[in-house]
């Protein structure tokens, strides 16, 4: 079939290259002419074995640059549209939660929309326009649908991917999302995606799948707290270790859920569940929910991330000394040089605020940078890039690992591995 993409960032491309191996004649467009080109990735983003480099791909890939709207209105009978819609940076979730809320920017969807809706009414033919893009309940019929002409035939087809593994998750997804408006333009995207997935089709009205997104994200925020919240139970009750307890309920499967997310360690982050969690607190207030589930989330994140703060002071000497905090890692996830929503940048704003130095190292980001050669400092390990694993700590210093991956350190160096309880534990 002939495909086509409008927009190819952290998520466009990506999937426009999955959608170029399965044989399809795909075209792209962006605003930003310096994606269109097939010589550099900006970003880590493994390949379709979740591993290695999109890079190598998308030179030897047949993918097509369009150099208008105009030239992949014409060229595509399918017009997937990955367009951001970003929230506020203060709603990232790399400071604390501010007390007004606000739905997401839906300014660029919305021109990009216009704008493609215009060129497909131009050319006078049909079009089939899929949105990923994620969006609040009504938000398609508030803001969407009155854009469009008779040619334009739509469904919503959000994606459950993670930044960095984006290929992979588009290629073997657990299901299939599909809000059905036109019934013959849903056959034809569910024919597009039999010539290369397998995977089980749910089709619902377009309100119930732009629920389905962010309720799907949400979840594993509430996940990865519930995780959290028994790390710091076991880490004061000497005994216990969360892995243990965590590892336990991996194996519940039939009444409780499946073992991905179920792990103590740093909040969720990334650029889309702590921004879905404060968009569906807006919702929540707009709606005079009787308790507001999603506010709530965030809450134990922020003060989940205080308390490993704390827990990095507790091993400032008495007397009012500070030690140097050194956070390794900025990105929010491992092996992946993006830093949006990331809980490290949160545990350092936070230490900022009670008045700490703080430095900050990444491999991943600072690239080229060599680590400098700190003193014996607290060391905190903000991001589970297994380059740490192998890294040498100064005589002297505490390094307190939330992810219990470190290996044992060398005396002179004491490892603290959060959540697994002992009489030390402060």
């Amino acid at each position: 079939m002939k495909i086509g993409f409008l927009g190819l960032g952290k998520l466009g491309l990506p999937c426009a290259l999955a959608v170029d191996m399965k044989g399809h004649d795909v075209m792209g467009y962006d605003i930003n002419p310096n994606v269109l080109q097939k010589d550099h990735v900006p970003y880590r983003e493994a390949g379709p074995d979740g591993t290695g480099s999109i890079e190598p791909i998308l030179k030897e890939s047949n993918l097509k640059f369009a150099k208008t709207v105009r030239e992949l209105v014409e060229h595509s009978d399918i017009i997937f549209v990955p367009i951001q819609t970003p929230h506020e940076e203060r709603y990232e979730g790399i400071t604390r939660l501010p007390d007004e809320r606000k739905d997401f920017i839906y300014r660029w969807l919305v021109q990009g929309l216009k704008g493609l809706s215009d060129e497909i009414a131009a050319v006078g033919q049909d079009k089939i326009v899929v949105i990923i893009s994620t969006v609040l309940p009504g938000t398609m019929r508030r803001y969407i649908f009155p854009l469009l002409n008779d040619h334009v035939k739509i469904c919503y087809n959000p994606f459950f991917i993670a930044m960095g593994t984006t290929m992979r998750d588009f290629l073997y997804p657990e299901l299939i999302l599909l809000g059905v408006r036109d019934e013959n333009a849903a056959q034809k995207v569910e024919e597009f995606y039999r010539t290369f997935l397998d995977a089980p089709i749910y089709r619902t009205s377009i309100e119930n799948a732009e629920a389905i997104k962010v309720a799907y994200n949400t979840y594993i925020s509430m996940k990865i707290a519930y995780a959290n919240t028994w790390m710091e139970i076991c880490h004061k009750i000497p005994g216990t270790d969360v892995d243990q307890v965590t590892g336990a309920l991996e194996l519940a499967t039939t009444r409780i859920m499946s073992p991905k997310y179920l792990r103590g360690g740093m909040g969720d982050g990334g650029g889309c569940h702590p921004r879905d969690n404060i968009a569906l607190s807006w919702l929540a207030r707009e709606l005079d929910l009787s308790y507001d589930f999603f506010e709530s989330l965030m809450i134990a994140r922020e003060n989940q991330t205080e308390w490993l703060a704390e827990l990095m002071e507790s091993f400032d000497p008495p007397g009012g000394e500070k030690r140097l905090k050194v956070i390794l890692g900025k990105s929010f996830k491992m092996e992946t040089n993006i830093t949006v929503g990331s809980p490290a940048i949160l545990l350092k704003n936070l230490l900022q605020e009670r008045g700490h130095d703080v430095d900050m190292y990444d491999p991943h980001v600072d690239v080229g940078v060599p680590m400098p050669p700190y003193p014996a400092s607290t060391f905190f390990i903000g991001t589970n890039h297994p380059e740490f694993v192998s890294m040498k700590f100064p005589e002297g210093s505490i390094v307190i690992d939330p992810w219990r991956f470190m290996p044992p350190q060398p005396e002179g160096v004491k490892l603290v591995s959060v959540g697994r309880g002992t009489e030390e534990a402060p």
